[in-house]
């Protein structure tokens, strides 16, 4: 009996697809809900997209949601470099969240804010952290009473990542009062960059004079690293809009 079990194989269907604010994975937050401003559309497909299927999850919040990480090699290894340890220790994969997996499953936390089941579902979603285009495999809801364990240990990760200051060019600015969405862009730039987006071994390098790169929504983010009194800065350069490749269902 167990031979016959390991040796088996399962297929997955996705439910769905996100479209989210993230159309390339730099910059997504390593953890959901980092970014609260972050918003995504979560849209089924049939047959999964029946409006009885998500009948009552109006009355939950939260959802757990499992997905593929699609854009992630299916490579993988026993051994990965967690960003939270600065890119150099290593720990084993199954003591992480990489995205290098032996079956590239994610699963994330998100809040619900609508569900619209005309012509379909599609469920509106906030603090996600998933590129645009992520299948998504199954939804469950989130129960706080069940789920929530303040006094759990953390291993490597105990506290919310520090956050560093990020500040805004006047020209970016000026590009942001331009769009209808100024400020909730404004506010989801502020939230991804405070996290400082960059690889961990690029991280101790503010002085190079670097200018990085992030897409949020259908904007091109320059940013640039400088040290001012001993604490690294990001300071937003430019606001490029840029036209949004299509997500395949």
């Amino acid at each position: 009996m167990d031979d016959a079990l390991h040796n088996e194989h399962f297929t997955l269907s996705p439910i769905g697809h996100v479209v989210s604010d993230y159309p390339d994975k730099f910059g997504i937050p390593r953890q959901p809900g980092l970014a609260p401003a972050a918003q995504a559309t979560l849209v089924l497909t049939p047959p999964y997209n029946d409006p009885l299927t998500v009948r009552g999850l109006e009355d939950f919040s939260h959802l757990w949601l499992t997905f593929i990480f699609h854009q992630s090699p299916e490579r993988w290894s026993p051994l990965i470099r967690p960003p939270r340890l600065g890119g150099n220790k290593k720990v084993g994969v199954f003591a992480s969240r990489s995205t290098h997996r032996p079956n590239r499953l994610g699963l994330s936390l998100v809040a619900l804010t609508d569900i619209n089941t005309q012509n379909g579902v599609t469920l509106t979603l906030s603090g996600c952290d998933l590129v645009s285009g992520t299948p998504v495999v199954d939804i469950k809801p989130y129960l706080p009473w069940a789920e929530a364990l303040p006094d759990a240990r953390s291993g490597f990760a105990p506290n919310t990542p520090s956050l560093i200051e990020v500040i805004f060019h006047p020209t970016a600015l000026a590009a942001l009062a331009q769009r209808q969405d100024g400020a909730t862009l404004h506010a989801l730039i502020e939230q991804v960059l405070r996290q400082d987006p960059r690889p961990a071994y690029q991280q101790k390098d503010a002085a190079s004079g670097r200018l990085y790169s992030v897409r949020l929504r259908d904007a091109d983010i320059k940013f640039q690293p400088y040290q001012n009194s001993e604490a690294t800065t990001l300071e937003v350069v430019a606001i490029e809009s840029y036209e949004t490749p299509s997500s395949n269902a």
